[in-house]
């Protein structure tokens, strides 16, 4: 089975020149005439599918529009939520066969159930940024002694603040809210002058509270330090689901990368779309989007800069990867 899956993803990868071709006006109204390595004989099947506020709903709100329409093959079951841990349970448990999450709560779930999650792809670079009212950071070392708001604990986002601010050699106060829009709000109050966010949470603070600035973009501090790339977002998957259903999920890989090509070359509709899901205001969505470095690498294509940004969170605490860097096997 994992043979028939790899050669459907190699195939999948020799026509994504196709994929990023297709002509963005067509794509609401019509399923895109993209070649398929499914067979013509594949009616579909019902896939629950989670994802996150933020990017990684962003870059689904194109499908989750086709699915409603009845255009896809595959029906498509969409839960969004605020929080990853409002996901992995539902994944482990079976409520979910495919869930967007932190890539480090991905190999936590790898290492926790003995390899029944793996991940599927990246679908989400660097997207953290570190939000100033004044103008007195323009680097880590000025975090030295400050206390940061931040969101994300658990997550992606603590272990890569957590890790930027150890191998700096300085200290911080890190305040976690319990969610990305908690933080926001209370960064706009006044009660915080730092704050770590994604987007488009950045883009929503900046566009009410003009007395913020972006005073540090941590994709571009985390290569200084690490000389890797963030690897933050990533599709998990059932082992049971992916072996059970290859078809399908060869499907969802096509759908989600035409979804994710729509909405970084057409940010303005996919905007439109994106609000219609309540997943982010249409104005800060459009805004946002190309900050958000959202991307589809799967197959060979994520395979060593997830496992390098697996390892260096490894080096620094192997708790927040789960004790352990996952197998060959983690990489569906």
């Amino acid at each position: 089975m994992k043979k028939v899956l790899s050669l459907i993803l190699a195939l999948i990868m020799l026509m994504s020149t196709a994929a990023c071709s297709t002509e963005p006006e067509s794509v609401p109204e019509n399923e895109p005439e993209i070649e398929t390595p499914v067979s013509d004989e594949f009616v579909g099947a019902e896939v629950k599918i989670g994802m996150l506020k933020g990017p990684t709903g962003m870059g689904a709100a194109w499908l989750m529009d086709q699915n409603e329409q009845g255009l896809t093959r595959n029906s498509y079951e969409f839960t969004v939520a605020g929080a990853a841990d409002e996901l992995t349970g539902q994944l482990v448990q079976g409520g979910l066969d495919i869930a967007a999450l932190p890539t480090n709560a991905i190999s936590s779930l790898y290492n926790k159930t003995e390899g029944k999650i793996v991940c599927l792809g990246v679908n989400t670079l660097g997207v953290l940024y570190i939000l100033e009212r004044g103008d007195s950071i323009s680097g880590i070392a000025d975090l030295d002694g400050k206390t940061i708001l931040a969101s994300g604990k658990g997550s992606t986002a603590e272990a890569v603040l957590v890790h930027l601010i150890a191998e700096s050699g300085i200290g911080a106060d890190i305040h976690f809210a319990s969610e990305h829009t908690e933080a926001a709000t209370l960064a706009m109050t006044g009660e915080y002058d730092i704050v770590m966010l994604p987007e488009p949470f950045v883009t929503n603070v900046m566009t009410k509270s003009e007395d913020f600035r972006v005073a540090l973009n941590l994709s571009e501090e985390w290569k200084k330090l690490t000389g890797e790339v963030l690897t933050m977002g990533g599709i998990a998957v059932r082992r049971e689901f992916l072996e059970q259903n290859p078809a399908a999920v060869a499907e969802f890989i096509k759908d989600y990368g035409v979804s994710i090509e729509f909405t970084n070359s057409e940010p303005a509709e996919a905007g439109i779309l994106i609000e219609k899901y309540g997943i982010a205001a249409a104005a800060v969505a459009e805004n946002a989007i190309p900050r958000c470095n959202i991307v589809w690498l799967y197959g060979d294509e994520y395979k060593t800069v997830l496992e390098n940004f697996l390892t260096v969170l490894y080096n620094g605490n192997p708790a927040s990867i789960g004790g352990a860097i996952p197998g060959e096997d983690f990489f569906g």
